[in-house]
């Protein structure tokens, strides 16, 4: 059972004392609104840290895009939460006239505010959908998930593997990203979907009442999240992946269908970084072709090497840590230091310090944030030493098992 592992329950606690302190402390007039939405967004790249945490962790698959997927499921519901916000601002002004207004005058209408900002009053086809909740929510979990399925076959099934599906999916990821930055690609082109911070129907409820609704939200899709990736890799299907990152060659020989399983958690992290993509960009206000950029894959897979690669809490560590620390570094936080002969301003060495800090991990902390934590409770993770008959081997403890 999933809940009577130690590790769970305490993450589980610890996510709810967070989440309830915050909530406490911010109608006590504690904590700012901002301070709350950045920790929902800090939630909702925790979740996307475990899916590549699965990806990249547990099965050894280096994906360079995946945080593509985030992107596509924030621009998902960005588009009914700027249609339906749009529908509501130029529906007065039509209806005020002799005759009702067609639905071609009040899609014209949506268009022209929406896509004026590219010349354009036309809507796409993209759009079709987009005065749908359901739908769109649909499209943010199914879009990424079709889209990694595809993908995955056509790669697995090549057995492409290593550094190559790497650059396979950094490729994926920057044509999708200069696909999304012209102005024809129905999507507002380098704008992006901005004002999505203004909730369709909730235009009289403050925003410091919205942004606890989004954390409380963000914190129950990461337990969620955190439970099924636990359960995952529990079980004989975790071992499998396990075997697949150490040793692909003898899985295969074993009579496992190694491509299967590839695409089963490359397709699942995809749909699960969607949802969570949903989620963030509510909070955050805006979406743009920028997120999508392979920069910010690699990012994510900074924070999952920073938290530990292997380790579930390491990879929410790690974003966490990350995200919190760049919000304070480059939001003025931190202090400028004078050298008197330069003076230091985070905002601009902050990506400088990230970097170093990989580095440092990489050479001299493989285990990542998240070795602390077997340090404390002096216990081993499991699945980070290499299993197989290459030398380093687990061999002693394969023979006793």
């Amino acid at each position: 059972m999933i809940l009577r592992k130690p590790s769970v329950l305490i993450f589980l606690s610890a996510l709810a004392l967070v989440t309830i302190v915050t909530t406490l402390m911010a109608q006590a007039g504690l904590v700012s609104t901002s301070f709350v939405k950045l920790l929902g967004k800090t939630l909702c790249l925790a979740i996307a840290a475990l899916a590549m945490d699965l990806v990249w962790g547990f099965t050894g698959i280096l994906s360079l895009g995946h945080f593509a997927f985030f992107g596509i499921g924030g621009y998902a519901i960005g588009m009914w939460l700027m249609w339906d916000r749009t529908e509501n601002i130029v529906m007065p002004s039509l209806t005020g006239g002799p005759l009702p207004p067609t639905p071609f005058q009040i899609e014209e209408a949506i268009g022209t505010q929406i896509f004026g900002v590219v010349g354009s009053s036309d809507v796409p086809w993209l759009w079709s959908l987009a005065g749908s909740l359901p739908l769109q929510l649909a499209a943010a979990v199914l879009v990424p998930g079709l889209i990694a399925l595809i993908f995955g076959w056509l790669a697995f099934r090549s057995r492409v593997t290593g550094v190559y599906l790497s650059i396979l999916t950094q490729a994926g990821t920057l044509a999708l990203s200069l696909w999304l930055f012209q102005n024809d690609s129905g999507l507002r082109g380098n704008n992006g979907l901005s004002g999505l911070q203004n909730i369709p129907g909730l235009r009289d409820v403050a925003q410091s009442v919205v942004s606890l609704w989004f954390l409380w939200a963000s914190a129950i899709a990461l337990a969620l999240a955190y439970l099924i990736a636990a359960w995952t890799v529990s079980g004989r299907f975790g071992s499998v992946l396990r075997g697949i990152r150490d040793d692909e060659a003898r899985v295969r020989f074993l009579g496992y269908e190694v491509e299967h399983y590839k695409l089963a958690v490359f397709t699942g992290t995809a749909m699960v970084t969607g949802l969570a993509g949903a989620l963030y960009y509510p909070q955050a206000g805006i979406v743009n072709p920028a997120e999508i950029a392979p920069i910010a894959s690699i990012y994510l897979a900074v924070w999952v090497a920073i938290g530990g690669r292997g380790r579930l809490y390491g990879a929410v560590i790690g974003a966490a840590v990350v995200s919190l620390a760049s919000s304070w570094f480059t939001g003025g936080g931190a202090p400028a230091i004078n050298l008197g002969f330069y003076v230091i301003k985070w905002t601009d060495w902050w990506l400088v310090l990230l970097g170093f800090s990989f580095v440092l991990v990489t050479l001299f902390a493989p285990k990542g944030l998240g070795g602390l934590v077997d340090l404390w409770t002096g216990r081993r993770a499991r699945g980070i030493g290499p299993l197989g008959p290459d030398q380093g081997s687990l061999r002693g403890k394969e023979e006793v098992a």
